[in-house]
């Protein structure tokens, strides 16, 4: 039986979820997971459904006859299909925690997804993702040359078919234009629990304050360097007979399963832009598999 995943956005009112799950009964499908979320601040409703189609019914069919729906409701929706895997293009720099950790657990299938390609603006990893027969682009970025740069990365992202980017630690500060073009479709790491240690070494400005918690924050990319909506964050804690290096080594653990846990969400549809915040629903048993074994 063919499974699929419908999210739904629009403005709260009474029907919504009677609405979308009659139309799917009727049609011979079985709701085996469903996730809801009403914000009353906002009078937004998001929902998440994962059913299966028992009667064959196919995702275009389906489609059609939601239309009534949706539209009375005035309705964001989109339907998934879940055996199908969002074309992701990684991005890295000169640090290869997070880019090594994304192909394995892409590897071993705890990260569903095609990877299209990696951007990286040094020659650090070629030989690491070339050795995954997976296409490496080397784009070298300067103050001068940051606008074909970029041109040439959106280049990659359309004749691919890229549908999520993720900054796997690449150290280049998007434009205005790109990020508003890639709006919700690229996700950053950043390497501090909350912004508060800016610059190339926040471990070590970690360390020189004394902080007894460090961590990592996952988020969508927008105009405002690392004040994207929060996806996925996470801490360590540590001690004064720590050093700055352990700083560095604990905090890049924390990075690599920050951003993994985030694009796994994505990737599942358990994510809804809310604003400046993300409504990120839990693992439904059409990921909970995969996301175990990460």
């Amino acid at each position: 039986m063919a499974s699929y995943v419908l999210t739904i956005t629009c403005k709260s009112t009474r029907g919504i979820v009677a609405s979308a799950t009659g139309y799917l009964a009727d049609i011979g499908c079985n709701i085996v997971d469903s996730s809801q979320f009403d914000d009353l601040q906002t009078g937004l409703f998001f929902m998440r459904l994962t059913f299966l189609s028992e009667t064959g019914a196919d995702r275009t069919s389906i489609v059609e006859g939601f239309a009534p729906v949706a539209e009375k409701f005035t309705m964001s929706y989109h339907f998934n299909d879940s055996e199908e895997r969002m074309k992701v293009l990684l991005m890295v720099s000169r640090f290869g925690h997070c880019l090594n950790d994304l192909l394995y657990r892409w590897k071993i299938g705890a990260l569903p997804i095609e990877i299209v390609g990696v951007v990286s603006n040094h020659f650090e990893y070629q030989k690491v993702v070339v050795n995954h027969d997976i296409p490496f682009h080397h784009i070298p970025v300067t103050k001068a040359n940051k606008p074909q740069a970029e041109a040439r990365i959106m280049d990659v992202v359309e004749q691919t078919g890229t549908e999520l980017i993720v900054l796997a630690r690449y150290m280049q500060i998007l434009s205005d234009q790109m990020c508003q073009k890639m709006s919700g479709k690229i996700i950053n790491i950043h390497h501090s629990f909350l912004p508060s240690f800016k610059g190339a070494n926040p471990y070590k400005q970690a360390y020189e304050r004394g902080v007894k918690l460090i961590g990592a924050t996952a988020h969508y990319v927008t105009a405002d360097l690392n004040e994207g909506p929060i996806i996925e964050q996470d801490i360590a804690r540590i001690t004064h007979a720590q050093s700055a290096d352990d700083y560095v080594s604990i905090g890049r653990d924390v990075e690599s399963q920050v951003l993994a846990r985030a694009v796994h969400a994505h990737i599942h549809n358990r994510t809804f832009i809310n604003g400046n915040r993300v409504v990120v629903f839990p693992p439904s048993p059409d990921s909970y598999a995969s996301e175990r074994m990460g």
